[in-house]
């Protein structure tokens, strides 16, 4: 562990809550108890942006060491990605070397980075990549940056055939992809309603209802909607 990481392991240590640590690991069934200090996330947060504002060295030498001992240093590794982060192509580089040691759901979906929208179409490229790559939580995040960024005015309906095609076993990978359908049931239904009518599915089974279940107790759907969705489970 180089300096950098040990004076900012001890920051951290200092904003622990007991309490939220144990809750947290409940939350992360995936991570050793014993790994969570129980930072909340707005003094997570507030510390990446302290360090990135003042102290740009100790970033650059805290981002260069993976992976980290703690849950907690993992969670503000991919904080301060998305705050150093000034181009997607720097974005790209520090989470490949990240998200192969991302071992939870939830440092996967803390991570934030407001540069991908200054190049949409290459983001949309590496997202491709990293759906097809082999570490779990690399799926789920391109999953979950296709859930963000591209249900709205960047939607196409082959991106709803990128997620449908991931065939993986492992249950956070497949929640991802049932939460990416169910937005997209309400927000792009004309497109992603044949995969559901579709017999057989589209999708494997778990999935394909997770996803009906999820955008059935959305607020935006109407109780007529919501009979049709109940009406498609298999």
């Amino acid at each position: 562990m180089n300096r950098a990481t040990e004076r900012i392991r001890r920051e951290l240590e200092a904003l622990a809550d007991p309490a939220y640590r144990d809750f947290q690991a409940r939350l992360v069934p995936t991570v050793d108890a014993g790994r969570i200090l129980g930072v909340r996330t707005p003094a997570l947060r507030a510390l990446a942006k302290r360090l990135v504002r003042e102290r740009p060295d100790d970033v650059r030498a805290f981002l260069s060491e993976l992976p980290h001992g703690t849950y907690d240093e993992m969670n503000l590794h991919g904080e301060l990605i998305g705050r150093v982060a000034g181009t997607p192509e720097e974005a790209f580089d520090l989470l490949d070397a990240f998200l192969p040691h991302v071992d939870n759901w939830a440092t996967c979906d803390l991570i934030r980075v407001p540069a991908f929208q200054l190049d949409l179409p290459a983001t949309l490229g590496r997202i491709q990549a990293w759906v097809d790559s082999e570490p779990e939580y690399a799926v789920r995040f391109g999953v979950v940056q296709l859930t963000a960024l591209f249900l709205g005015d960047a939607f196409d309906p082959s991106q709803l055939e990128l997620v449908a095609a991931i065939d993986r076993p492992e249950h956070y990978v497949n929640m991802a992809r049932a939460w990416y359908f169910s937005f997209a049931l309400i927000r792009q239904p004309e497109a992603t309603l044949p995969y559901f009518e579709r017999r057989p599915p589209a999708l494997d089974a778990w999935t394909h209802n997770k996803a009906l279940q999820k955008a059935r107790e959305s607020r935006r759907v109407t109780a007529e909607q919501k009979a049709y969705l109940q009406s498609l489970k298999v």
